[in-house]
């Protein structure tokens, strides 16, 4: 995958999210209440900055927050899905939040009977999705290239079809005004074979 088709499909700023260290406590705000280090800037992609920092420095960008389940990161699907398209990755419901996980988390190989695992790390989904992870997701892109995160890349995407559905239906009732512009030549009258021929007569009266 090229440069071009790789800025196309994937967003410049995830792959430093998803290599970037989360929850380490801020240099700066060290002694504050809220000092973890648990947001990130998609204008800047930089570090991981916490909730005193984002108010000071990025204030008028856009933001989004990283939480925890199990020790592993994870994102809201609220958060992430206004800037990403995440369809294929499989998400969960966590103290009443859907979400999602950022990287792959190891498990055991899935044992026989398993309806769906991910493409890339064979960890047991609980749906028919296709990744376990917005990085799973990254690598399916790079190995298959079938498939986007580029949410611009999807609406053209379904532009497009639309555009082509729009020609069909449009010709469709070009073909169907010239039909009616000119009509097929109506069948002949089926002739009557059992018509009657000459003068009918009564039968006379009888005695």
């Amino acid at each position: 995958m090229d440069s071009e088709q790789d800025t196309m499909l994937v967003p410049p700023w995830l792959k430093p999210l998803l290599k970037t260290p989360f929850f380490n406590v801020c240099r700066i705000h060290g002694d504050a209440a809220r000092s973890e280090c648990n947001m990130f800037c998609l204008d800047c992609n930089g570090d991981a900055f916490c909730f005193y920092c984002r108010s000071s420095r990025h204030k008028d960008h856009h933001v989004i927050q990283i939480r925890r389940s199990s020790y592993h990161n994870v994102v809201r699907v609220g958060e992430i899905d206004k800037v990403l398209d995440i369809s294929g990755v499989q998400t969960y419901v966590i103290n009443s939040a859907r979400v999602l996980f950022l990287n792959e988390r190891p498990q055991p190989k899935s044992g026989k009977g398993v309806s769906h695992i991910c493409e890339i790390c064979g960890r047991t989904l609980l749906d028919p999705f296709r990744f376990c992870s917005l990085g799973c997701k990254l690598v399916g892109i790079k190995r298959n290239g079938d498939a986007s995160f580029n949410k611009e890349a999807l609406a053209m995407d379904g532009m497009s079809r639309r555009s082509v559905s729009s020609r069909q239906h449009e010709e469709e009732l070009r073909e169907g005004s010239q039909e009616d512009m000119y009509p097929d030549t109506p069948p002949p009258p089926a002739s009557n074979a059992r018509r009657r021929k000459g003068i009918p007569h009564r039968a006379p009266f009888g005695s």
